[in-house]
């Protein structure tokens, strides 16, 4: 009774935050509750505590084949979004400038059951770090790969409540077609004789960076040149997306710059380090350097 009574009072406020939900998808499966997201949100950083250390003094697991069926099941899955989006919003015309959400009649609803599928792939991929905690890949469980995770599985109840289709479709279907590539490349990276073929991770950054600043440009032509679709939703996206580029940048710039060589550190002077007016840093680093090259 404890829990109805609280869940009663979540989803009131909720209501009154937002307004009323859209009907067209009421009774689907978690979304009539925000109790069951939160508390899936709520384990999965739980695990992520609980699990490193757990794995602290424990040897990591290899988990190749679950990595390839869950790899190959979650490229499928995106690759069934991304057709069955495309088919949908050609389906109901859709305006790519702008759509608002009661114009298309059923390809609508079929938008917002492929979104519906989008939302909960978000709580599927809390295994992507899962994976890591179990492999002891703790550098791979940044502050963005959570940050992400754990946000997105929120967001997108809040969007299957209300506003599950319109123009709510630009950003799933880009993402969709990103994760196709990006869960193959993770598939195919567990297979050793594959890894030397995997070249294009870098790429890989890069198309998600183009994905977050198009679905930004998208949402705001639709505040610039209004259809209907709630402003307050287009603002809102646009500001998450903008933490999403900021976040991925900070992340290509730390693994991707090139630090500058050994050689190169060697071979500057250090009179003309004082005459350019170096860091003293920098003169450590170097004489430490050479030194070092000296003792051997």
């Amino acid at each position: 009774e404890t829990l109805k009574a609280f869940d009663r009072e979540v989803n009131e406020f909720v209501d009154y935050m937002f307004g009323p939900r859209d009907p067209r998808v009421r009774g689907w499966f978690l979304l009539d509750s925000y109790l069951p997201t939160f508390f899936l949100t709520g384990a999965y950083l739980l695990c992520i505590w609980l699990g490193n250390k757990l794995m602290k003094n424990r040897p990591p697991f290899s988990l190749r084949p679950h990595l390839i069926v869950y790899n190959l099941g979650i490229t499928l899955l995106s690759f069934y979004m991304l057709i069955e989006l495309i088919l949908a919003t050609w389906e109901g015309g859709y305006n790519l400038q702008c759509q608002n959400l009661h114009s298309a009649g059923e390809a609508d609803i079929r938008v917002a059951k492929v979104l519906w599928w989008y939302y909960f792939s978000k709580v599927i991929e809390f295994m992507d770090t899962i994976f890591f905690v179990l492999r002891k890949k703790s550098s791979q469980i940044t502050f963005l790969h959570v940050y992400h995770h754990a946000t997105m599985f929120n967001i997108w109840w809040c969007v299957l409540n209300w506003i599950p289709c319109g123009q709510s479709f630009f950003g799933p279907t880009l993402n969709s077609f990103i994760h196709v590539l990006m869960y193959s490349y993770y598939g195919l990276s567990v297979i050793p004789s594959m890894r030397k073929y995997l070249w294009w991770k870098k790429y890989l950054t890069q198309a998600q960076l183009i994905q977050f600043l198009l679905t930004i440009v998208h949402t705001l032509s639709a505040a610039v040149k209004p259809c209907g679709f709630p402003f307050g939703c287009l603002m809102f996206q646009s500001s998450y997306m903008a933490t999403l580029v900021i976040l991925f940048i900070n992340f290509y710039i730390k693994t991707y710059r090139k630090a500058p060589s050994r050689t190169a550190v060697k071979e500057t002077p250090v009179t003309t380090e004082i005459k350019n007016g170096f860091h003293k840093d920098y003169f450590a680093a170097a004489n430490g350097f050479q030194n070092n090259k000296k003792a051997q």
